[in-house]
């Protein structure tokens, strides 16, 4: 290795950023001893705009690069080496220079539901008001509840937690995966199928993105890659791209892969009312990143046929 010392690894601030940050360089570490020593690595705290504007939707302001830009910025400029995102958060194309070079192993994908209100989505009264960001949890929600009202929620787990405590909702929706990382899991009220919420494309896998062309931090970050996260992702982010799906338009999408390595894809792509919502499901063996990535394109031109042309993708 010819890295320079310290490796600086960029993340955004809030606590579920921080322990994501906390846990690649944990592993790191566990792959090269020496980095544990004094002065090795540092976490370096970025900004960014999605950070900053909590008062409209993401859709609404920019979409996700809202909360890469200035890390991809910090990388780019050589102030850090190494990035951690919630993959979920991440464009469906990286920027030029920038490299998506390996995701952890996959938490739990599931959304959860949480309400003192009620025990679970469907027993909430009608003309509850559900507070989320999500334009795909919006969407699923609607359609399966269309006599609920939904209002954004944005914020950090624990800004939505507070909001939530306030009576700004009677009910919102969060990632088990956040949950499970900040050891938050009790908060959950119901923990919902993906028959009844089709997860976001990615959600509860980690990316690390660093410098194209950076073969020393590349090679580092192999020793993290889990293969079969990478397969699952691949699929459902060639789906996304296929739809050239952005934040402005309500996609879900979750590929598992059985013990035989045949993998089945779910997507789906809605208007954000939930009036209209297309789904498709593919399934094949998959051995590689590739196949994946074709099955999943599969998938999305399927879906844009069913959509049509007048479909907001």
């Amino acid at each position: 290795m010819t890295d320079s010392f310290p490796l600086r690894i960029g993340t955004r601030g809030s606590p579920l950023a921080l322990a994501q940050a906390h846990d690649v360089r944990d592993r790191l570490i566990a792959a090269d001893p020496v980095l544990a020593g004094d002065g090795m690595l540092a976490i370096e705290i970025i900004k960014t705009t999605g950070d900053m504007v909590l008062d409209r939707p993401l859709a609404d302001v920019g979409g996700k690069g809202l909360f890469s830009k200035e890390i991809d910025e910090a990388l780019l400029d050589g102030r850090v080496d190494l990035a951690v995102h919630s993959l979920k958060d991440l464009e469906t194309w990286m920027p030029d220079g920038i490299a998506l070079t390996c995701v952890l192993e996959r938490e739990d994908p599931r959304d959860v539901f949480i309400s003192d209100k009620a025990a679970s989505l469907d027993d909430l009264p009608a003309g509850s008001v559900v507070g989320t960001s999500s334009l795909r949890r919006q969407a699923q929600i609607l359609r399966r509840r269309p006599d609920l009202k939904v209002e954004t929620f944005r914020g950090n787990v624990q800004t939505r937690m507070r909001k939530l405590a306030d009576g700004e909702a009677d009910a919102t929706l969060l990632a088990l995966a956040g949950l499970r990382r900040l050891g938050m899991t009790e908060v959950a009220t119901e923990i919902l199928d993906p028959d009844v919420l089709l997860p976001a494309v990615a959600q509860g896998a980690v990316g690390v993105t660093c410098r194209a062309g950076d073969a020393g931090i590349a090679a580092r970050l192999e020793a993290l890659k889990h293969e079969t996260t990478w397969r699952r992702v691949s699929a459902e982010r060639a789906m996304l791209a296929a739809l050239d799906g952005s934040c402005r338009t309500p996609i879900g999408g979750l590929a598992e892969i059985a013990a035989d390595g045949t993998m089945t894809l779910r997507g789906l792509v809605a208007k954000a009312d939930g009036s209209e919502i297309f789904e498709t499901t593919r399934t094949g063996a998959v051995e590689d990143a590739g196949e994946a990535e074709a099955l999943g394109r599969d998938a999305g031109e399927d879906l844009r046929r069913q959509a049509g042309p007048g479909f907001p993708v």
